[in-house]
C-alpha cells in the first residue's frame, strides 16, 4: 500500500502576519458583541451604555371617569418576576403572569397576562372606636415559591392575609354519596362502591385565604417586610412594630414601640420598615424626622434601643416652616446584596451605606424644581404624597416617581463616573407608539422654555406616580398611574 507523505511548507508553520491576526481578533471580538446583545437580556445598549425604553403594555381602560376604587394602591413582581401583582383601593388583587410567549421570541417582550383576580379586603366598622376601616390594600409582598402554588400576603388598614394562589386542571368524579352537581346522595341509594377517577378539566385558578392576621395593630398598618428565614415577617403602623410567624395568627411579638406614656410629646412617627434581604436578625425602620434606624433583634427582645442610626445634618440656613414635611421618608428599600439601602423624601432619593451613618453617599433629586412651589403644595395636600422607590435586579439603577405622570430613573455611578438619569412619562401618548423608545421629558424652571420642555407651572399634580416596580431580573418595570398600569421595558 503506497503511503503519502504530507510535505509541510515552511511558511505555513508562521505565524500569520500582523493585520490578519487584527483581523480574527476583531471578528471575534464581533461575534462576542453580538451574543452579548442577544444574551444579556439589554440590561445596556449600544446607545452610550444607556437603557433605551420603550412601552410595552397598559394595564386597565384609558378613559376619564375613574372610580376612586380602581386607583392603584401597590405594585409588586414576584421572586423571579413571573407574577405581578397590583392592589387597588376597592380592596381588589390582580395578578399578572408573564406571556410564555413573550419570554421565547427574540428579541423578548415583557408581556402580562391576567392570571387571577380576587377580593382580597372588604370595609369594615370598628364600633368600639366608631371608625370605618378601608378595604384599600397598603401592600403586597410574595413569599418564595417552593411548590406549585404561589403564596402571597396583602394588607389594608387593620388586617394581614396570607393568601394561596393555585391551579387546578382536575376534576374528581364518581362519588359514591354525592351526586354529579355536588348535592348529597340519599346512602339508602347506594347500592355498590365506585372507585372515584380523576378527569381532565379547564384550567382553574383559584385564590383562597390560608391565615388571617388582625387585632395586633391600633394605628394603621404601612408596612409588612417577609424575613429572610420566610417563616416570620414584620408588620409596622405608626408607632409600632410587630413580628409574626406566618403560622400562627393569634399571636405577634412587638419588637418597636415608640409610642410616648403622654401622646403630647409624640415628636415622629414610623413610615416604613423592611428586613435585610440575608440576614434575619436585622430590619431597618424610617421615620417622619428623616431617620433610620437599624436593629438586630439578638441585642434585645425589645428593640428600643437601635443598633445604628443613620441621619443627615440639616442645613441651618434652609430651614424653612416646610422643612420637617419634606423631610419626612415615605419609603426606604434594602439592596437586593444588602450593602445598601435607598430613602425616599419628598424632594429625593437618598442611598446609604451601612457602613456609614453620618451621610449618605449618593443623592438624587427628583423634583428639586418643586421646591419654589411649596406653599401652593402644601395648600392642595400634595406635600404629603408618600412616593415609593425600588432598585434594580443588578442594584445599578434607581427608580421613584413624581407628578405628571413623569417618572425617573437614575443609573447608579462606578468608579466615579458620570451617572445617567432620566425623566420618562406613563401616558396614552407612550401607549399609542408600542415599541417605540420613549422621548425624555424635561421640565423648565425658568421663563425660557424650550421646545421639548415642560413648565413647572404646567404640571398636572393629579397624575401622580406613587408606586413602581422593577423586575427582579430583566429590565421590565411597572408603573401605576391612577388606574391604569403600565409596563414598560428596554428596547432590545
Amino acid at each position: 500500500m503506497a503511503t503519502t507523505t504530507m510535505v509541510v511548507s515552511p511558511l505555513a508553520t508562521q505565524s500569520p502576519p500582523k493585520n490578519k491576526r487584527r483581523l480574527f481578533a476583531e471578528a471575534r471580538q464581533n461575534s462576542l458583541h453580538k451574543l452579548s446583545v442577544i444574551f444579556d437580556h439589554g440590561n445596556k445598549n449600544g446607545n452610550g451604555g444607556e437603557t433605551t425604553w420603550c412601552f410595552s403594555q397598559v394595564k386597565g381602560t384609558l378613559e376619564d371617569d375613574v372610580t376612586e376604587a380602581d386607583l392603584i394602591s401597590c405594585v409588586e413582581f414576584n421572586h423571579d418576576g413571573e407574577l405581578l401583582a397590583t392592589g387597588d383601593k376597592g380592596g381588589r388583587v390582580v395578578i399578572f403572569q408573564r406571556d410564555p410567549a413573550s419570554k421565547q421570541c427574540v428579541p423578548k417582550k415583557g408581556e402580562y397576562n391576567v392570571y387571577s383576580t380576587f377580593q382580597s379586603h372588604e370595609p369594615e366598622f370598628d364600633y368600639l372606636k366608631s371608625l370605618e376601616i378601608e378595604e384599600k390594600i397598603n401592600k403586597i409582598r410574595w413569599l418564595k415559591q417552593k411548590n406549585q402554588a404561589h403564596f402571597l400576603l396583602s394588607t389594608n388598614d387593620k388586617t394581614i392575609k396570607l393568601w394561596k394562589v393555585s391551579e387546578r386542571d382536575k376534576r374528581v368524579t364518581g362519588y359514591n354519596t354525592r351526586e354529579e352537581g355536588g348535592r348529597p346522595r340519599d346512602p339508602a341509594r347506594v347500592t355498590q362502591l365506585r372507585v372515584p377517577t380523576v378527569r381532565p378539566a379547564d384550567l382553574m385558578v383559584e385564590a383562597s385565604p390560608r391565615r388571617i392576621f388582625a387585632n395586633a395593630h391600633t394605628y394603621h398598618i404601612n408596612s409588612i417586610s417577609l424575613n429572610s428565614d420566610q417563616e416570620t415577617y414584620l408588620s409596622a403602623d405608626d408607632l409600632r412594630i410587630n413580628l409574626w410567624h406566618l403560622e400562627i395568627t393569634d399571636q405577634s411579638f412587638n419588637i418597636v414601640d415608640i409610642k410616648p406614656a403622654n401622646m403630647e410629646e409624640l415628636t415622629e412617627v414610623i413610615t416604613a420598615a423592611e428586613f435585610h434581604p440575608t440576614e434575619c436578625n436585622l430590619f431597618v425602620y424610617s421615620s417622619s424626622k428623616g431617620t433610620i434606624r437599624l436593629c438586630d433583634m439578638r441585642a434585645a427582645a425589645l428593640c428600643d434601643r437601635h443598633a445604628k442610626l443613620f441621619e443627615e445634618p440639616e442645613d441651618p440656613q434652609a430651614r424653612s416652616f416646610f422643612s420637617e414635611i419634606i423631610s419626612s421618608i415615605s419609603d426606604v428599600k434594602l439592596s437586593n446584596s444588602g450593602r445598601y439601602m435607598m430613602s425616599r423624601d419628598y424632594l429625593g432619593l437618598k442611598v446609604w451605606d451601612f457602613r456609614m451613618e453620618t451621610k449618605p453617599v449618593e443623592t438624587y433629586p427628583v423634583h428639586e424644581y418643586l421646591r419654589s412651589k411649596l406653599c401652593s403644595l402644601y395648600e392642595n395636600d400634595c406635600i404629603f404624597d408618600k412616593f415609593e422607590c425600588c432598585w434594580s435586579g443588578d442594584d445599578h439603577r434607581l427608580m421613584t416617581g413624581s407628578y405628571n405622570g413623569f417618572f425617573r430613573i437614575f443609573e447608579r455611578s462606578g468608579g466615579g463616573g458620570r451617572r445617567n438619569e432620566l425623566t420618562l412619562e406613563a401616558s396614552r401618548e407612550a401607549a399609542a407608539r408600542p415599541r417605540q423608545p420613549l422621548r425624555a421629558r424635561r421640565v423648565a424652571t425658568t421663563a425660557k422654555r424650550k421646545k421639548d420642555e415642560i413648565s413647572v407651572d404646567c404640571l398636572d399634580f393629579i397624575k401622580k406616580i406613587l408606586h413602581t416596580a422593577w423586575h427582579p431580573h430583566e429590565s421590565i418595570i411597572a408603573v401605576a398611574a391612577t388606574n391604569n398600569l403600565f409596563i414598560f421595558q428596554d428596547k432590545y
